[in-house]
């Protein structure tokens, strides 16, 4: 990692280069299953290699090993299936070493280390009794102390207040959702928690939505640096936030594109489906993969230090309108948040799409939005959004979370 971090960005289009070259060559001469893939016409110009998506990946983790891999020598993991698209990926060993070389770096960029540090972790769990003891004997030895965000009641919430009186915490990390549930929490008690906490340092989000609002209540009530990671179980860290608030994405062992619906790289600042090329692993391709988000890089980005401007959210996760009008999932999130936000009974919420132009609100509060409210949500919609949708409200004491502790903010169900 240090080596690559050390080439001047005067010699970095050069590496990248080398390392597209020879990932494409390797697997075309190694990997059958990307051989098929990949079709008849040699490689050529990159912008003509097919862009693979996860359901070409849903196939039996052996088809897709290269030449000299199994499942005995490599590092073997399972997406989240948060996407719609679920499977089992895997890396080589030197590769897998490399993506936790990159967390590690990114981490010391604010005094944690992954040696050391001690982890309050937000996350799921498998309930399956294989599944839970291998996470929390990979806790033991990853300084984690795991919080169980199945459960998100005042009661549970308390006692996760309690922990952090007890333990020293290093840093925070997990589901977005989860922890700014957790700062409602405090905030409804007036409590700071690193006046409760005094080691700790640092608070990073991950694996869902995060608003500017978000980020400004989890400062105020934890007193640390809040940051957003962006990263994906099959590739390992995507973008990471710096101290200097840009969305740094990893340009050592990824190649990173923001493409149109033909392949073709957009402009800098302009938005497009977010493609990866995995530079380093050998035991199964990951080129030019359509990671199934859509996002633009900013204006000022260079090869060795791409900075990503926005990150939109899942392109599946689509909204119909009465008209016909297709518009991403989170543009109706975004209207809705704004203004729901603004009442602190509300503690989270999720949009779903009955069907074209209706919606469902469902939100936890403690108890039921008035008239007024509904009404100034339905006018926000119809003025950001188009005239005639059909909007219900469904109340609820608490939020069904995917079965890895997820809550996926929009959905469709038609």
């Amino acid at each position: 990692m240090e080596e690559i971090q050390l080439i001047p960005e005067s010699e970095y289009h050069s590496y990248v280069e080398k390392k597209k070259e020879e990932i494409v060559t390797y697997h075309l001469k190694n990997t059958p299953f990307y051989r098929n893939f990949f079709g008849k016409k040699e490689f050529s110009a990159w912008e003509s290699i097919p862009i693979m998506k996860k359901s070409d990946l849903q196939r039996p983790m052996e088809d897709r090993f290269s030449k000299g891999y199994t499942s005995k020598n490599v590092y073997v993991g399972k997406t989240s299936g948060s996407s719609g698209h679920p499977f089992i990926f895997a890396k080589d060993r030197f590769c897998h070493a490399l993506s936790w070389a990159e967390f590690n770096d990114r981490y010391r960029w604010y005094g944690i280390d992954l040696d050391r540090s001690v982890q309050a972790r937000f996350y799921g769990i498998p309930l399956d009794r294989f599944g839970y003891y291998k996470e929390r004997l990979k806790d033991r030895f990853g300084f984690r102390y795991r919080f169980p965000i199945f459960d998100l009641s005042e009661a549970k919430m308390e006692e996760f207040l309690q922990d952090f009186q007890k333990k020293k915490f290093d840093y925070i990390n997990g589901y977005t959702s989860s922890i700014v549930l957790f700062a409602k929490f405090l905030q409804k008690r007036n409590i700071l928690l690193k006046k409760v906490c005094p080691h700790l340092k640092l608070c990073i989000v991950t694996s869902e939505m995060f608003f500017e609002e978000d980020k400004k209540l989890l400062e105020e009530q934890f007193g640390v640096p809040v940051v957003n990671e962006y990263g994906a179980s099959e590739l390992g860290l995507l973008a990471f936030q710096n101290p200097e608030d840009e969305w740094i994405l990893n340009s050592e062992t990824m190649f990173v594109e923001v493409v149109d619906d033909e392949g073709k790289n957009v402009p800098n600042g302009e938005q497009g489906k977010i493609v990866i090329t995995s530079l380093y692993n050998r035991a199964q391709p990951f080129i030019r993969y359509d990671i199934g988000d859509t996002g633009a890089l900013a204006e000022n980005s260079t090869l060795k230090k791409p900075v990503l401007k926005e990150l939109l959210g899942r392109t599946n996760d689509v909204a119909v309108l009465p008209s016909g009008k297709v518009v991403p999932g989170l543009t109706f999130y975004y209207v809705t948040k704004t203004i729901i936000e603004n009442d602190a009974q509300i503690k989270e919420f999720i949009v779903q799409q009955t069907e074209p132009g209706s919606f469902r609100i469902i939100y936890v509060s403690e108890k039921e939005l008035n008239e007024n409210k509904r009404e100034k949500i339905k006018a926000a919609m119809t003025k950001y959004l188009e005239d005639g949708l059909k909007v219900n409200f469904d109340h609820q004491t608490t939020l069904n979370r995917s079965k890895r502790g997820k809550l996926k903010q929009f959905e469709s169900l038609f």
